[in-house]
């Protein structure tokens, strides 16, 4: 990595907080490029949490429109349905079934805001139905199901933006390239946490039948059938291998995605995760609430940690990444970076080895920014500009899935990186997407 000069990197990233982002991902003024046939109409497939809030975003653009709405709840439904209607003035049509609406001719673009369990089979339709993709992370909820969407993200010749925001956000790219400017000395450990003092037990809820007007069989879609249970349904989905895979995938490809980036790195080595229902060992989730995993590159570890009804992270943040190395730690979250320097006593003189940074916050709203940089992606037609396409979207998945492999299996896993196996029969089954009630993994 080359050297920075401290003074001009202080200097750029006070350009960059101003709102002149590096990558020039955030536009001073959207309003005045776009002409009025620069309309783009947006799907929306899952409404109720992330998928509307990616929306709500999307909807802030010039000449962006929400033409269509997808859900199996018609209660959600109905609400999205108003709330478009009172922003831009006209209801959006209603579809229960997503295929229905990958049909429409009228629609250009789609916003995928399922369970885990649903996003290779939407991302996959869509694409074959013509339509740009925004898809929330993680990718997918099985390696093999990533393998797949990136498959089809290379094939279809569409754009395809994941919903990992973070790359949009401007004080993201200047600690990246703090880190990159070797500043920092050698690193040789990257922490990643997720602390979620917000986080209660679940609890334990008989089976029922499904609330009416919700098409629960559409909603199971490729999990396996099991009764209707409120735990299972909308967010708490999250904490039942069925269609997700917990902190690990929720929370951590968000921050691995950034760690991995800044390092210049892909795929592990190594893989060694521990962990467990400690917390509330009783409770219905499924997925362990608290957890580490190690993942070993060429010349770093990566380390992961979550735990459910604890606030008190890393360097006193709930969540982030710190890049340690021999000089200095930068330490960076949603609420900004900054660099504790290493020094050493000289002449019984403590130095520092680098500068010290106190905290720079961020500037803007990087979901914003993220939905307005896949809209100028689709108007200039050219995926090279998406801040978070299909393939960085699959790095962070995979890394993820790795660790709940390793979580699972209790061992040290290796992995082939030219296989994209770890030759370990209980680890390799693990890979795999295991589909039910008819439906069937994808073909690209």
């Amino acid at each position: 990595m080359s050297n920075l000069p401290r003074r001009k990197f202080l200097q750029q990233t006070a350009l960059a907080t101003a709102g002149l982002s590096l990558s020039g991902s955030v536009l001073a003024n959207p309003l005045s490029i776009f002409s009025a046939n620069d309309t783009i109409n947006f799907g929306v497939i899952g409404c109720k949490g992330m998928g509307w809030a990616n929306m709500q975003a999307h909807l802030k653009l010039p000449n962006v429109n929400c033409i269509a709405l997808a859900d199996i709840d018609q209660r959600v439904l109905d609400e999205r349905t108003a709330q478009v209607k009172e922003i831009s003035g006209k209801a959006p049509k209603q579809y229960k079934d997503y295929r229905k609406m990958l049909e429409n001719k009228d629609i250009d673009a789609v916003i995928i805001g399922t369970p885990d369990h649903w996003h290779c089979l939407n991302m996959v339709d869509a694409l074959q139905a013509d339509k740009h993709v925004y898809v929330e992370k993680p990718l997918a909820n099985s390696i093999e199901e990533c393998n797949v969407m990136l498959n089809a993200g290379r094939k279809y010749d569409k754009l395809v933006q994941v919903g990992q925001w973070q790359r949009s956000g401007n004080h993201y790219d200047d600690a990246i390239k703090y880190v990159q400017s070797g500043e920092l000395g050698q690193i040789r450990l990257v922490k990643c946490w997720a602390y979620q003092g917000w986080m209660n037990p679940v609890p334990v809820k008989p089976n029922s039948t499904p609330p009416e007007g919700v098409d629960y069989k559409m909603w199971l879609g490729p999990a396996p059938e099991r009764p209707f249970n409120e735990n299972r349904f909308h967010f708490n989905f999250r904490w039942f291998w069925d269609y997700a895979g917990g902190l690990m995938t929720d929370w951590g490809v968000h921050e691995i995605d950034i760690a991995l980036y800044a390092m210049g790195a892909k795929s592990p080595k190594s893989i060694l995760a521990s962990g467990g229902k400690f917390a509330y060992p009783d409770d219905a989730s499924e997925t362990p609430d608290t957890l580490q995993t190690v993942y070993e590159f060429e010349d770093f570890n990566l380390l992961w940690e979550h735990a459910t009804g604890i606030d008190g992270g890393n360097y006193g943040r709930t969540e982030g990444i710190a890049f340690i190395g021999n000089n200095g730690t930068l330490v960076v979250n949603r609420g900004g970076w900054e660099v504790i320097p290493e020094g050493e006593n000289k002449n019984d003189e403590w130095v520092t080895k680098t500068e010290k940074i106190d905290l720079i916050s961020p500037q803007g709203n990087a979901l914003e920014n993220h939905a307005e940089n896949f809209v100028s992606a689709i108007r200039a037609n050219d995926s090279s500009k998406l801040n978070c396409g299909i393939e960085t979207g699959s790095i962070a998945a995979i890394t993820a899935h790795m660790g709940n492999i390793a979580y699972k299996t209790g061992k040290k896993l290796y992995w082939n990186a030219e296989t994209g196996s770890f030759n370990d029969n209980e680890a390799d089954d693990l890979l795999k997407a295991n589909y039910h009630n008819g439906w069937e993994l994808p073909q690209v």
